[in-house]
């Protein structure tokens, strides 16, 4: 018996219901039962809940989707582990994530995702969505049986953050991705022009001595994956943009009609190379911070729809690998805890409706990752959220589940959380009301 099945009826009253499908927020009340939306409104006669939640003041929404969260297993439990992540995952009101494949063995072998698939279902908290190894043992030499690991249960295939040098086998499979329609998630560097580079290549850098990264790293392999779109007629979804000139080449494959969506990380939304400060670890990051000028122009981006997501691009890092000189230092910050509230400052900050802000990190990546969620309807899954849009608090290791404590925002401030996450149905985190 599946665990929707097993939900006990669930009533929501008194709260505000925000649909980002249909750009509506409004006052509802919400039933619930055998793991689905079963009225939004009202409560339908005779509807007999087990338990309801008092909704007063609080915001419902479709549970966040994010398109990269590293959950470092298998391998490398010592940074964080299933268990810890997801009940990150859900503490952000995260209902769907879809993981990288750079674990370790990478996740280039159907057994190994059906190993992950079978632990996410057994902890029963967020839905995960694995991302395929495009290349053996991320290698970048021999294209993997992509078939077979999509028949386990892979979403995508992408080569994560390493490397895809030989051009051939960059073409070989988009050619095969292509005949089964599977989509490829690259993420758009020059191997040899940003080799050794920790920091955007700009003033900061420069007057720190740390070796840079240009973004004409980004703009060439997004020209070469364009290129290679047209011969081939693959879906190509870029991950982690991080420029303005990225974004330009982005509009116009577009404009050509090429199947091309992207996605940002919520830090390039917020931060620029600037934040590094004195060599701040925690704002090493990959794709590197950029100038105020590229990260003015992702918010625009993101704004009208040439970003197609926003993402936590989660990467749990042991406090070891952080406490090194800055060039040295593993590069990455956890973020599945702050997707909700980051976005909501970056709408506040834009003038937006929440219900256009939450798209991003609801629906939208649903429909990247071709998943019927993210919307908030009648006979829908009930995966959502419930948060409180003013509730203030402050980052720290304490107020963070994740296993990785690594963050640039530590010791600031953040207006939202929730309170409530439901998944299947299921109440799989609850928080107490502020005092």
């Amino acid at each position: 018996m599946s665990d929707s099945l097993l939900a006990a009826p669930l009533a929501l009253t008194g709260g505000t219901v925000i649909d980002p499908a249909s750009g509506r927020e409004y006052a509802a009340d919400l039933a619930i039962a055998d793991g689905r939306v079963v009225a939004v409104g009202a409560l339908p006669p005779g509807f007999v809940a087990q338990r309801t939640i008092d909704a007063r003041g609080l915001l419902i929404a479709p549970g966040l989707v994010d398109l990269a969260a590293r959950l470092r297993e298998p391998g490398l439990e010592y940074k964080a582990t299933l268990e810890s992540e997801l009940a990150a995952a859900v503490a952000g009101g995260v209902t769907s994530l879809a993981c990288p494949p750079d674990t370790d063995p990478p996740l280039d072998e159907p057994g190994l995702v059906e190993m992950l698939k079978y632990r996410a279902r057994t902890l029963a908290l967020a839905h995960v969505f694995p991302v395929g190894a495009l290349t053996m043992a991320l290698g970048g030499e021999r294209m993997t049986e992509m078939a077979e690991l999509a028949e386990a249960g892979c979403v995508a295939f992408s080569n994560a953050d390493r490397p895809l040098t030989d051009t051939r086998v960059l073409l070989r499979t988009l050619q095969y991705a292509a005949t089964y329609d599977f989509p490829v998630w690259l993420r758009p560097q020059e191997a040899f022009l940003s080799r050794g580079g920790v920091a955007h290549a700009g003033e900061v850098a420069t007057r720190l001595g740390l070796s840079g990264i240009p973004v004409f790293a980004e703009t060439i392999a997004i020209d070469t994956l364009v290129s290679l779109m047209r011969v081939t007629g693959a879906r190509v979804h870029l991950c982690r943009l991080s420029s303005a000139e990225g974004l330009a080449r982005v509009r116009a494959a577009r404009a050509e009609g090429l199947p091309l969506t992207c996605d940002a990380s919520i830090h390039h939304v917020h931060l620029c190379d600037v934040d590094i400060g004195y060599f701040d670890a925690h704002a090493h990051l990959v794709p590197p911070l950029r100038s105020v000028r590229d990260r003015d122009a992702l918010r625009a981006a993101l704004a009208d729809g040439t970003l197609d997501a926003v993402c936590s691009d989660h990467a749990p890092v042991d406090e070891d690998a952080k406490q090194m000189p800055f060039a040295e230092a593993e590069a990455g910050a956890t973020g599945l805890e702050l997707l909700l509230p980051l976005t909501l400052r970056w709408a506040s900050e834009a003038r937006l409706a929440r219900a256009q802000a939450l798209a991003r990190i609801t629906c939208d990546p649903a429909r990247i990752l071709g998943l019927p969620a993210g919307r908030l309807e009648v006979d829908q899954a009930a995966d959502l959220v419930v948060f409180d849009p003013l509730e203030e608090w402050v980052v720290s290791a304490e107020t963070l589940v994740s296993q990785g404590k690594n963050t640039p925002y530590a010791g600031l401030p953040m207006v939202g959380r929730t309170r409530y996450t439901i998944v299947g149905g299921r109440i799989v985190f609850e928080r107490a009301a502020r005092a």
